[in-house]
């Protein structure tokens, strides 16, 4: 026959299964040095290349066309875009011991309140428009249900009254509401917050925010545009807010029972 004289004793099966198991350990080494392209190279507690990066080594270069006209990212040249002299110091000599902030947490970003160097241009939709935008600014969009916070009061904390909501930021292609205006003077100074959709509790008669106090307010991160926030200055944001939860009050650093 055909098929005996051509192989003769070859066996294909198990022929099969070996190349079943190297095509999976290539596919396997090659998923995960394209895993790396980001984070890499490892370092130490002190900022230095650890010693043992691990058995894969880093892939080389490849560059990655962004869309809507943003230009190019090279990775993994520069891929660990960490952010430098943070306000943090150890708490002993060990690599692994926790760090603790040298200055204002909230401020400096560390801690709950760290944030990471996003880029810092507008997140887009699928279109290439800028996704969220102010209520104020969009005119097919209004509130059909529940409550409407525009012109309530802001109570912090520690249950002082630093200003009202003017205005909502609007997830156009989700539909939903993803910050609040606040201007910290009731009168109307024109110096404004964003407030995160998620730190901020709407009642009847007064939006309130438990993560920060009022001498917190003045020092949430702005936005260098009145229509636009970008993916650093959200990151920020959440970040001061969330850090509040710790660092707002000394005594929420004690043991709580």
């Amino acid at each position: 026959m055909l098929g005996t004289n051509f192989f003769g004793t070859f066996d294909l099966a198990s022929a099969a299964i070996w190349m079943f198991w190297i095509f999976f350990a290539l596919l396997v080494f090659y998923l995960q040095t394209e895993n790396m392209r980001e984070g890499y190279p490892l370092t130490d507690d002190d900022g230095k290349e650890a010693a043992n990066q691990g058995p894969f080594p880093l892939p080389k270069d490849k560059t990655f066309l962004l869309r809507d006209g943003r230009g190019e990212v090279t990775v993994p040249s520069g891929a660990r875009g960490d952010r430098d002299n943070l306000a943090l110091e150890r708490t002993g000599v060990a690599n692994g011991l926790p760090f603790v902030p040298t200055g204002d947490a909230m401020v400096d970003g560390v801690g709950p309140a760290s944030w990471a160097p996003r880029r810092d241009v507008p997140e887009l939709d699928g279109h290439g428009h800028v996704k969220i935008k102010p209520l104020s600014q969009i005119e097919d969009f209004h509130i059909s249900a529940g409550i409407d916070p525009r012109g309530k009061a802001v109570q912090t904390g520690d249950g002082e009254v630093v200003g009202r909501i003017i205005d909502m930021w609007v997830d156009v292609p989700e539909q939903m509401v993803r910050y609040l205006t606040v201007d910290l003077n009731p009168e109307g100074s024109g110096q404004t917050r964003l407030i995160p959709m998620n730190f901020a509790r709407i009642r009847k008669d007064r939006v309130q925010i438990k993560s920060l106090y009022s001498h917190n307010m003045a020092n949430i991160p702005t936005t260098k545009s009145g229509d636009q926030v970008t993916l650093l200055e959200e990151d920020k944001i959440m970040g001061y807010f969330g850090g509040g939860t710790l660092y707002a009050d000394p005594k929420r650093l004690e043991p709580q029972i």
